[in-house]
């Protein structure tokens, strides 16, 4: 079977998507069963991945954006003869003329459209509801999600599958090695683009309180900013008074991504809308306990392997960040749990899943072709 992917989120400096897309791909390459397939890769560049090219070949399509994807892809995916098409990022070209199965990780841009320029979310929304009804089936990552595709753009619930992606641990580090004096030097870490969402000024603010008292503490910040309307995160540090005691990345290798949830004793990630939340798993996976804001996703994602807070407020940041830095028992108590949350994510079963969607999805169309 010839399988189209989409391949542009692994093109450049790959986040989110990219690494969801990056994880199947990585498993399609050595998985049994998955080498009867050939998968046809399309983006604007060569993907910097070192993959199998009789398996996966890559098709080069100049351009991006909306124009990209709807004519461009389109016309060079139709000559291509495949048996179905996978679309790991929300949309896909709606008048291609083979079985599709798309990837909707989230709706925020339905549930908020305060989040998003006007234009952008406009074709977002008018975009996602075409290619989910035209989709044969459409992946998302947790019942949270499913219950939103259901709710919010009229999806069958029988064309949707939850399939939960894999988690990629960072550098695994025993608790007991590091730090746990309230004296001794211990870093906060955040992961993940910057959205309003995600209140990443207020963790700033929060942590700025718990710092003034514990003069070894810093906060490392990863993520592009992506928020609208714009936060100005070095305006934000500056007025705290922390300048060299929050440090923002806005981008960093894995092998450096790695080395930061290796010293981190403490992940915050206050969102208060996602479709699952990779980062806080990666961080349990390498036994950084998550302080997260309480949200039905959250408790799905990450169970009793987290510390909540139940609103934004500054006070209370800071009393989460303090408890989960130095309160021993509890930490113990979050890490105990993490080996239950963590066997719900593998990206062998993910990849495996995804692929037998894919397969069923093709039905008949593959069968004729032969």
């Amino acid at each position: 079977m010839r399988i189209g992917i989409d391949a542009r989120e692994l093109c450049g400096r790959p986040t989110g998507v990219g690494r969801y897309l990056s994880g199947l791909v990585a498993e399609w390459a050595t998985q049994r069963g998955a080498d009867r397939h050939e998968f046809v890769l399309y983006a604007p560049e060569s993907p910097a991945a070192v993959l199998n090219h009789d398996r996966f070949p890559v098709r080069v399509v100049p351009g991006q954006g909306f124009l990209w994807e709807q004519l461009r892809l389109r016309r060079i995916a139709t000559d291509e003869r495949l048996d179905v098409f996978f679309a790991p990022a929300y949309t896909a070209p709606i008048r291609l003329r083979v079985p599709l199965v798309v990837a909707i990780h989230d709706l925020s841009f339905v549930a908020h459209p305060e989040w998003f320029r006007a234009s952008e979310g406009i074709r977002r929304r008018w975009l996602s509801r075409l290619v989910a009804k035209r989709a044969r089936a459409v992946v998302t990552i947790s019942e949270f999600s499913r219950r939103e595709l259901m709710d919010r753009l009229g999806v069958p619930e029988k064309r949707i599958h939850v399939i939960p992606p894999g988690v990629t641990a960072g550098a695994t580090i025993p608790a007991a090695s590091k730090d746990t004096s309230a004296s001794g030097d211990a870093r906060v870490l955040f992961v993940g683009s910057i959205f309003n969402r995600r209140h990443v000024p207020d963790l700033i603010r929060g942590f700025g309180r718990l710092a003034r008292t514990h003069a070894g503490l810093s906060l490392d910040i990863v993520g592009d900013n992506r928020s609208y309307p714009h936060q100005d995160l070095p305006r934000t540090i500056a007025a705290e008074g922390l300048n060299g005691r929050v440090r923002w990345h806005a981008y960093v290798s894995d092998a450096e991504l790695q080395a930061l949830y290796g010293r981190a004793r403490v992940f915050a990630f206050l969102s208060e809308y996602e479709g699952l939340g990779l980062t806080p798993l990666e961080a349990l996976a390498a036994g950084v306990p998550p302080v997260l804001l309480e949200t039905p996703v959250a408790r799905e994602t990450c169970g009793d392997a987290a510390f909540y807070l139940p609103a934004i407020d500054i006070a209370a940041i800071e009393q989460a960040l303090q408890r989960a830095l130095f309160d021993d028992g509890a930490r113990a108590a979050s890490l105990a749990a993490a080996p239950a949350v963590l066997a719900k994510y593998s990206w062998s079963r993910a990849a495996q899943d995804t692929l037998a969607v894919i397969v069923a999805a093709a039905g008949r169309d593959a069968e004729s072709s032969r």
